[in-house]
C-alpha cells in the first residue's frame, strides 16, 4: 500500500487527481463517506475522471456524463461501455493509502 495523501485533503463529496508511480489515480470520498481509487481516465473518452461529479457510490465524467461505480469501476451510464480499474483503498491514522494491483480484475 502506498501512501497518498491525508483523509482532510479529499472533503466528502469530491475527487482528487493522484499521480502514483506513473498510474493516474482519480481518489473520491465518496457520499457514503468511504475514500475510493479509480483509474483517473474515463473508458469513454481521454478525460480526467477526478473532474467530475461525485454522486452517492458513483463518479460522473464532465465530457460525456459517461458514470463509473466507485465499488466496481462499471459504466452505469453511457456512452461508456467499459468499466475503469479500481483500486484497494485503505485509511490508517487518518491517511489514504492505494494499492496499485485493481481489485476488480481491469487494466487500462
Amino acid at each position: 500500500m502506498i501512501r497518498i495523501c491525508a483523509v482532510e485533503d479529499v472533503p466528502k463529496g469530491t475527487a482528487i487527481s493522484a499521480d502514483v508511480e506513473g498510474t493516474q489515480l482519480a481518489i473520491v470520498h465518496g457520499e457514503d463517506d468511504v475514500f475510493y481509487a479509480v483509474h483517473d481516465e474515463c473508458s469513454h473518452a481521454a478525460v480526467a475522471l477526478s473532474e467530475g461529479e461525485v454522486e452517492g457510490c458513483t463518479l460522473e465524467c464532465w465530457l460525456h456524463g459517461s458514470r463509473f461505480d466507485l465499488r466496481t469501476g462499471e459504466p452505469t451510464g453511457l456512452p461508456a461501455t467499459e468499466p475503469v480499474p479500481v483500486y484497494p483503498v485503505e485509511v490508517r491514522d487518518g491517511d489514504i493509502y492505494v494499492s496499485l494491483t485493481p481489485s476488480n480484475g481491469v487494466t487500462r
